[in-house]
C-alpha cells in the first residue's frame, strides 16, 4: 500500500502538534513506565484496538499489524518507548464507536483516527495528540459540488460522512447543510454513496480525502480543506480506558516520539500528500 507522496510535507500538522495540548495526562513516573510495571490485559504483550476494515493511509491492506500506514507505525513506535518488540504487540479490532463507549476495554490503546473532545473524554482517556488534522470535502469531478470555493457553496449540496466522527460533526456544525445529512455506518458505505450519486459530497480527513481521490475512486477531486475553528486544534490521540494507569505512560511515549522528531518523519512517509488542498473561503 503506498499512495504517491507529493513533495510537500505536513508543515501546518507538524507546527500545531509541537507541544501538546496543557489539558493532557501529565508526565508519568519513569519508574511506572517500566516495561515490567505496565498492567496490560494480556501480561507482558501492548494490545492495540482499530476498526475493520483499518483504513488507508492509516493502516496498510487492512493489516494493522504489518507496521506499515501511518497509526500502525505510531502504534509500533510507541510500544518501542515503553520497552515492547514487534512480536510483543497484538491487535483486535473494536468498532470506531464502541471503542469510545464507557466500560472496560479489550484493549491497551485504540488508535482510529479518534479526535480528542471533551465529549468524549467522559467516557474514555486520551494520550497526548499524536496528529494536527483538517477535514476535507471529496466530490466526483462531474458533481456541481465538485466547483465549490467556499463553504456557504457547500449548504445547497446532498453531504455525507460517517457516523460518529468529527467529520459528521463537521458537515453539521461547519457546512450546516439546508438538507439533511446523509450519515453512514463506515466510510466504505459512505464511499459507495458518492460513486452512486447518492450524495453529492463527502467529508473526511484529509489525508483519508488524498487516498480516496488518488487511489480509490479515479473520478473524485478534492473540493477543498474545511476552515480551521478557532480554539483548539482538532488532533488525534490514541483512545485508552477511563482512568486507565497506562494514559500517563503512553502520554510520555508519544512525547517523546514529538520530541525526537519520530512523529514529523512517519507524517512525512505515510501522509506528506495532505499537504496540497485548497482552502474554502
Amino acid at each position: 500500500m503506498r499512495v504517491s507522496m507529493l513533495a510537500a510535507t505536513l508543515a501546518l500538522a507538524v507546527a500545531a502538534t509541537a507541544c501538546a495540548p496543557a489539558d493532557q495526562p501529565g508526565p508519568a513516573n519513569p519508574a511506572d513506565c517500566a516495561k515490567g510495571s505496565l498492567k496490560t490485559v494480556a501480561g507482558g504483550k501492548l494490545t492495540f484496538g482499530t476498526d475493520e476494515p483499518a483504513y488507508e493511509p492509516w493502516f496498510a491492506g487492512n493489516d494493522p499489524a504489518s507496521g506499515k500506514g501511518f497509526e500502525s507505525a505510531v502504534a509500533y513506535a510507541v510500544a518501542g518507548k515503553l520497552g515492547f518488540a514487534k512480536p510483543e504487540v497484538s491487535w483486535v479490532r473494536v468498532p470506531f464507536n464502541a471503542a469510545i463507549q464507557p466500560g472496560p476495554k479489550t484493549f491497551d490503546a485504540d488508535l482510529n483516527q479518534f479526535s480528542i473532545t471533551d465529549e468524549r473524554r467522559n467516557a474514555v482517556d486520551f494520550s497526548a495528540p499524536y496528529y494536527t488534522v483538517r477535514q476535507a470535502v471529496v466530490a466526483l469531478k462531474e458533481s456541481p459540488a465538485a466547483t465549490a470555493k467556499s463553504v456557504a457553496e457547500l449548504t445547497g449540496f446532498t453531504l455525507g460522512a460517517q457516523v460518529g466522527t468529527t467529520s459528521y460533526d463537521a458537515v453539521n456544525n461547519q457546512i450546516k447543510p439546508k438538507k439533511q445529512a446523509a450519515v453512514y455506518n463506515t466510510n466504505d458505505d459512505a464511499k459507495q454513496a458518492l460513486r452512486n450519486n447518492q450524495i453529492q459530497a463527502l467529508v473526511v480527513d484529509l489525508p483519508t480525502a488524498f487516498y480516496i481521490t488518488s487511489a480509490e475512486i479515479s473520478d473524485a477531486v478534492i473540493v477543498g480543506q474545511l476552515p480551521a475553528g478557532g480554539g483548539k486544534p482538532e488532533q488525534f490521540g490514541a483512545v485508552l480506558d477511563k482512568g486507565s494507569a497506562l494514559t500517563g505512560c503512553f502520554t510520555k511515549a508519544v512525547d517523546a516520539l514529538r520530541a525526537d522528531g519520530t512523529l514529523k518523519k512517519l507524517e512525512q512517509e505515510w501522509l506528506a500528500a495532505a499537504g496540497k488542498a485548497p482552502e474554502l473561503s
